[in-house]
């Protein structure tokens, strides 16, 4: 992280001609790329640092290409020469989603999403006249091709974990003809691929896009099916359909004729099931493959999300095999699988977390059970042994980069929640009153503190249940400076 953090600075440096005041990294998002934020006087900027270096080829170049249009994008100021760091307009930290949980589903709030929509007409639009498609990352256009591997992403990775009876041809000549149907819409232009409430920064109550490298030429529909859908958003019937209306009125005002309304609306509804499936393929490879509790916790919700289309939507294209699977896997029975049990009013179960030292020993039950976990941390790389995290502690932000960006810290702990979520489901079905985890390590300042720390927050976001966190070895911790 020094190098990465040097690396900026020198690029910085050669863009302002003096050294910037301050960096702060950036909570990291679920891809590869490190962020930063730089200040110089009364200014700020955003540095990204990401070793794939044609993905930041290509958001640099359509960003200067959107840029130029004078479309909603950030401006990049510089590019190092190996093209692994660049400096860019910081749009602030505050996200259409952040908006929609601070105000709610209010006049404010859906002004913001129409204005989100204007923007990504202007930019689906006006930004695909001219635009070099060569630089996007894998395909050119989402075509049937793209369109069936988002299907098989769904089918892989979340269909057939469910273990479900289904005739395999049948699905797959449904999938055929959706993919078929769906890439001969005639609006295809440039489409963000991941557009959602996370993708559009709120700054002075106008709106920017950001993190649209994966983009490609495709149908209108797709990008606002993601937008709307969101699952996180829990967007209302009334809002998707005025602002698909109102989406619809804005590219009216931009193609050289209007939209067939029926046409456009049935192939919406048809884009809008492919992102809600390809959502669940990700939630399904992120949580049911590589066991990432945050995923895992949201297919509950992505499932109702998807109720919601099966329930009220239809695609404009007869697809008896699908639809069966579909009301299978939107039904109760599958959602209450990924329902996690959680603490009610009467629940009578205290979950203690306890960070030790083993040269201090591992803390006592004192509840006569005699029982609980204990997880051994010192098979992962101590901060402890390098001067920069010595007087720091698992709590202190730089310990946590380094225990989650150069360690396998967030692999152990996936493996240590699967084992102790068993225990905490039937402790809670079976009413239990007490149940003891302790992490430790050599010295219980740095790994087992942050270990301690996480699972209790998992617990406590994931169950509701009452949890005591302790820190055992804290009045011995070395200096500590947050």
């Amino acid at each position: 992280m020094d190098k990465i953090v040097a690396a900026i600075g020198e690029l910085f440096y050669s863009y302002a001609n003096q050294p910037c005041q301050s960096v702060t990294k950036i909570e990291q998002s679920g891809s590869d790329r490190i962020y930063f934020r730089l200040s110089l006087d009364d200014k700020t900027y955003i540095a990204t640092y990401n070793h794939n270096v044609k993905e930041n080829k290509t958001f640099i170049s359509f960003s200067k290409h959107f840029s130029e249009l004078g479309l909603p994008v950030p401006e990049v100021y510089k590019v190092n020469d190996e093209v692994t760091a660049y400096l860019q307009q910081d749009l602030g930290s505050t996200s259409l989603l952040n908006k929609l949980e601070e105000h709610g589903h209010n006049e404010y709030v859906y002004g913001l999403f129409c204005k989100s929509l204007y923007k990504l007409a202007q930019l689906q639009i006006k930004g695909h006249r001219a635009l070099d498609y060569n630089w996007c990352l894998t395909a050119k256009e989402f075509g049937k091709q793209a369109i069936l591997n988002d299907l098989l992403y769904f089918k892989y990775y979340f269909l057939d974990t469910l273990g479900l009876p289904y005739d395999k041809q049948l699905l797959m000549d449904d999938f055929e003809a959706l993919s078929s149907y769906l890439s001969k819409t005639q609006y295809k232009y440039f489409m963000f691929r991941d557009f959602q409430s996370r993708n559009i920064m709120v700054n002075n109550d106008d709106v920017f896009f950001i993190d649209f490298q994966g983009g490609m030429q495709g149908a209108l529909q797709y990008d606002v099916a993601s937008l709307l859908w969101q699952a996180k958003a829990e967007l209302s019937d009334e809002w998707k359909n005025s602002l698909l209306e109102y989406y619809m009125n804005c590219i009216d005002q931009l193609l050289e004729k209007p939209v067939d309304r029926n046409v456009f609306t049935s192939q919406y509804n048809g884009y809008v099931l492919i992102r809600l499936l390809q959502v669940m393929g990700a939630y399904g490879f992120r949580g049911l493959f590589e066991r990432k509790a945050h995923f895992l916790a949201s297919i509950p919700l992505a499932l109702a999300n998807l109720r919601g289309f099966v329930q009220e939507r239809r695609t404009g294209i007869d697809l008896p095999e699908f639809d069966r699977i579909l009301n299978i896997i939107a039904g109760n029975e599958i959602i209450a699988r990924f329902q996690p049990v959680q603490a009610t009013s009467d629940s009578k179960l205290l979950i203690e977390v306890n960070s030790f030292s083993y040269k201090k020993g591992i803390p006592e039950d004192k509840s006569g059970n005699g029982g609980g976990f204990v997880f051994d941390c010192r098979g992962i790389l101590n901060p402890g042994r390098f001067d920069a995290y010595k007087t720091l502690s698992g709590e202190s932000k730089s310990v946590i980069d380094f225990l989650e960006q150069q360690t396998k810290m967030n692999e152990f702990l996936n493996s240590i929640f699967d084992i102790v979520d068993i225990s905490v489901e039937d402790y809670l079905k079976r009413n239990f009153e007490h149940l003891v985890i302790n992490f430790g390590c050599t010295g219980g300042q740095h790994r087992s503190v942050y270990a301690a720390n996480q699972t209790a927050r998992h617990l406590r976001n994931k169950y509701k249940v009452n949890v005591k966190l302790e820190h055992t070895n804290k009045d011995n911790w070395v200096k500590v400076l947050k």
